[in-house]
């Protein structure tokens, strides 16, 4: 299990968000099953160095005013719609004799011979998948090597994904995470731009129609 480290403060509910952000710092709430709410601040450039690594599936050793560390997940993330900077962000409390359920992302790597030797398109159909597991085994992403994509008709499925034992994974065994398209055959574009092209005749065709009965009546 990778954990890391988040220092905060103690917040003051009767300063408002706009003059933390103002002054670098980033309000947040930390909250769950069977603790107290806390309101808590950070500074901003050490939190988005650590979700930058940490993303919402690393568990976070919270350590708030300097005391004990609290095991906690990102849980939510509000962005500024203009800037993107982060604006509040939510900690869920993590129990660690308990199952979690949450999303692990995958990363496809290396080079794919449909693509290199047949001109083929990749395309990355499930970014990430569902699982459930005990904190200590979460794992924080899986890579894929997609060297197996030989072909137009191969594809990698959540089955074929090397994940530990310890770890449930909630999506279809047979969703298609990977998978590698022809290119379109010149011919195939010809056939779409000739069909456009017949499509704006007829309806030029049609318009001069009704133009010219509309002049005889």
């Amino acid at each position: 299990m990778d954990t890391m480290i988040l220092e905060v403060q103690s917040r003051d509910k009767n300063i408002k968000a706009k003059e933390l952000l103002r002054s670098d710092l980033i309000p947040a709430e930390y909250y769950g099953r069977g603790v107290n709410n806390q309101s808590v601040k950070m500074d901003y450039q050490t939190f988005r160095k650590l979700f930058r690594v940490a993303g919402t599936n690393t568990i976070v050793e919270l350590k708030v005013d300097g005391k004990d560390p609290i095991n906690v997940l990102v849980h939510r993330v509000d962005q500024d719609p203009v800037t993107d900077r982060y604006t509040h962000v939510d900690f869920i409390n993590v129990r660690m004799g308990e199952i979690i359920h949450t999303k692990v992302p995958i990363h496809l790597t290396g080079v794919a011979p449909a693509v290199k030797e047949l001109a083929g398109t990749l395309t990355h159909q499930l970014n990430e998948i569902d699982v459930k597991c005990l904190p200590k085994d979460l794992i924080h992403s899986i890579d894929v090597d997609i060297a197996s994509l030989v072909d137009f008709n191969c594809f990698i499925r959540v089955k074929d994904l090397n994940i530990p034992s310890t770890v449930e994974v909630l999506n279809d065994s047979e969703d298609v995470v990977a998978t590698v398209v022809p290119p379109r055959v010149e011919e195939e574009v010809e056939a779409v731009e000739s069909t456009e092209e017949g499509g704006e005749a007829a309806a030029v065709g049609e318009a001069s129609e009704e133009k010219s009965e509309g002049e005889k009546s």
